[in-house]
């Protein structure tokens, strides 16, 4: 399996991993009566689940965005070095000006 694929893999389960932490963190604390009207409703479950899915997607999203700028590897040459980035020098350049 490519190492992107892996990577972007175990960055979505962390992500889903913190959106459940976070649910559950909103239902303990009972945040904007939650708790409550979760468990008063008989399909309650149902807006637990969809609370979890889509902040999961959120959390994914920005832990997988935050896990690509460390690179991890992608784009390292075959003795395991990075290639150095090019430099840009600035340099002077003699302006003639013609006095009329």
């Amino acid at each position: 399996m490519p190492h992107l694929i892996k990577l972007y893999i175990r960055q979505v389960a962390i992500g889903y991993a913190v959106s459940a932490a976070f649910v559950a963190v909103l239902l303990y604390f009972n945040v904007a009566n939650l708790w409550s009207l979760i468990a008063g409703s008989p399909i309650g479950w149902m807006a637990c689940l969809m609370l979890w899915i889509f902040n999961g997607i959120v959390f994914a999203g920005v832990q997988f965005a935050l896990a690509l700028p460390k690179g991890h590897g992608a784009d390292d040459d075959d003795r395991g070095q990075r290639q150095a980035t090019p430099v840009l020098v600035p340099q002077l350049v003699p302006v003639r000006h013609d006095d009329r």
